[in-house]
């Protein structure tokens, strides 16, 4: 069994992919060549928006967007410290302070209700993370921003492409959308590769100079900018995983339903919030839910359960790989605790001691699932309290 199945997937795009592949080596335009708008373009049409400006990886479509925004030393963005590092990474590089506010103990995204109390003189952006594939409540942080100027939002949407909330795509409901194609996200490359999204023209113009050195034409740099381009052959890979994307986010829709219902025919009830309360291991075991009308794309299936280590060791033993996405909260991380002294967030920090990803994706067996289901069920019975 496979955390992600890849292979099957492979195996069931090879013509498109060998063709898709063969004409990038026909014509030889390794860089920016007709697959990257031709794949810019699908894009924004699914997505919604004017613009689709591809990047070569998740983590400059971050920077980029913070760049085409002018933010620098001095400046503070607002955002999850419950992700993987490029989020603050991003931030910090250009100067900025990242400034953490504590997560929804239901979905791990960023409480919108916390927010406003963090906004402050200096406050540039505010970037939400839409996590294992469930969008953040972005109307909520948009009406935020709204009464606070205006403040720009840039949707971390590494993890939710293809995800929905009240009738919306991600990537299509702030200032600026950035997901990933690194190869475990719902739509992945063979390699590196990402896309910005917006309806703001000016700000996909420079980002679409900001990404080729900040060239507006050949030899003419209008900006500062970086070598940001997503390659011809990765967005060659892409489109030939297209014609299968919407399928497999219904697949993981589905699959993660399927999980969800199963393992809550296994409860009786769900654990409360607080990690002092837990009762027994199997009822205290919850899955991560869905904010209303939140249409998830499960990037990863993420569960709750005490005992974490002693579970994951025991579904490994038994051929049933698990990750944990994060162990650390990144307030709490050498590299980045010093940039907000006043960061309060022990959700995030209880959520990073619980929290536990299982086998997912549009390929997964019902009888695999069944088997994961089942032996976590037993895995759980059979630990004391």
């Amino acid at each position: 069994m496979h955390f992600i199945d890849l292979k099957t997937q492979q195996h069931a795009i090879k013509p498109e992919l060998d063709r898709r592949i063969a004409a990038v080596l026909a014509h030889g335009q390794y860089i920016m060549g007709p697959e990257v708008a031709e794949l810019e373009q699908i894009l924004a049409r699914f997505v919604g928006v004017k613009h689709c400006v591809s990047v070569a990886s998740g983590t400059e479509a971050l920077l980029i967007s913070l760049m085409t925004l002018g933010i620098g030393l001095g400046d503070e963005v607002i955002t999850s410290p419950f992700t993987f590092a490029a989020s603050a990474e991003v931030i910090a590089l250009l100067g900025a302070k990242p400034v953490f506010v504590d997560v929804d103990p239901r979905t791990g995204n960023i409480d919108a209700s916390l927010i406003e109390a963090r906004i402050s003189s200096r406050t540039r952006a505010i970037m939400p993370i839409s996590l294992y594939g469930q969008m953040a409540d972005m109307k909520a942080i948009q009406d935020v921003a709204m009464r606070h100027g205006n403040i720009p939002v840039i949707e971390d949407a590494a993890q939710s492409f293809g995800a929905v909330s009240h009738g919306r795509r991600s990537c299509g409901v702030s200032t600026i959308g950035c997901t990933s194609f690194f190869p475990s996200k719902p739509l992945g490359c063979y390699g590196d590769g990402g896309a910005l999204f917006t309806d703001d023209d000016m700000l996909a113009q420079a980002a679409r100079e900001i990404r080729i050195h900040g060239q507006s034409k050949r030899y003419v740099h209008t900006r500062i900018g970086l070598g940001g381009r997503m390659d011809t052959l990765q967005c060659a890979i892409v489109l030939a995983k297209w014609s299968r994307f919407e399928w497999e986010c219904e697949q993981r829709q589905t699959i993660g339903a399927g999980y969800t219902k199963k393992l809550l025919a296994r409860i009786a009830h769900a654990a409360p919030v607080s990690g002092d309360d837990l009762q027994s291991p199997l009822t205290s075991l919850r899955t991560m839910v869905l904010l209303p009308e939140n249409q998830s794309v499960y990037a990863q299936y993420t569960v709750l359960t005490p005992h974490r280590e002693i579970v994951q060791s025991e579904l490994n033993s038994a051929g049933m790989p698990t990750a944990v996405h994060y162990p650390v909260p990144l307030n709490e991380q050498p590299a980045y605790r010093h940039f907000d002294s006043h960061a309060v967030t022990p959700v995030a920090s209880w959520l990073a001691e619980h929290v536990m990803s299982l086998p997912m994706g549009p390929d997964l067996a019902e009888d695999d699932q069944d088997r994961v289901i089942d032996t976590l069920s037993d895995i759980l019975a059979g630990v004391p309290a």
